[in-house]
């Protein structure tokens, strides 16, 4: 499941991409050589959300990205918080402001006094203290946890007390959580240092070529 979610998730990301450039079909074997699958597989995958192309014409990519959003997205919509509003805070904040209509950031927090009671990306910030009234207030399950590592689990606790049963985690350590609970873990620095690594063996194996 998880996997497959994933792939619906850059399906879409990609679907997006071809409707801004004004293409209005796609078949099978292009959505996956995009996606780096193979054709069956996103066949299965598109199975999966109850959607299925013409043999002449493929998948309609308007409606196949409303068939994946319905499958992707909460009805109702999804409010997120967010902590900690520096630099990344505030990019992430930026990159999601108006990107998915029923998957928003809600409310940010932050300990700093000059950031609290402002409007940041058209999101109102509130002090830490504030932030389980404020959650449970907004029925918020989603957070994204953007602090330095020693107070990541500290924040998490007190999401996860106020309600919230999924987090997104750019902290660089791992948090401790209640059964129940899903964690999405992103660490840039390892991500970088596989590119690091990946790029040095094929500088290697271009050298070996010569």
């Amino acid at each position: 499941m998880h996997k497959t979610i994933g792939r619906l998730s850059l399906y879409r990301r990609l679907l997006n991409g071809l409707v801004a450039g004004g293409v209005k079909n796609v078949y099978s074997h292009e959505l996956a050589k995009m996606a780096g699958v193979t054709a069956a597989q996103v066949r299965r995958d598109m199975m999966a959300v109850g959607y299925s192309g013409s043999p002449t014409r493929g998948y309609d990519v308007r409606a196949l990205v409303e068939s994946i959003g319905e499958s992707l997205d909460a009805p109702e919509g999804q409010g997120v918080a967010l902590v900690g509003i520096g630099n990344l805070g505030r990019a992430i904040m930026a990159y999601f402001t108006g990107r998915r209509p029923r998957l928003s950031i809600v409310a940010a927090f932050d300990s700093d006094p000059a950031k609290v009671n402002r409007v940041i990306h058209g999101c109102r910030c509130h002090s830490t203290a504030e932030m389980p009234e404020v959650v449970r207030d907004l029925g918020i399950k989603i957070a994204i946890i953007t602090v330095p590592s020693s107070e990541a689990q500290a924040v998490t606790d007190a999401l996860v007390h106020a309600g919230v049963t999924g987090l997104l985690n750019f902290a660089p350590s791992p948090l401790r959580v209640p059964p129940g609970v899903y964690v999405e873990d992103i660490d840039m620095t390892m991500s970088l240092e596989k590119v690091a690594f990946f790029a040095r063996q094929s500088l290697k194996l271009k050298e070996i070529a010569k």
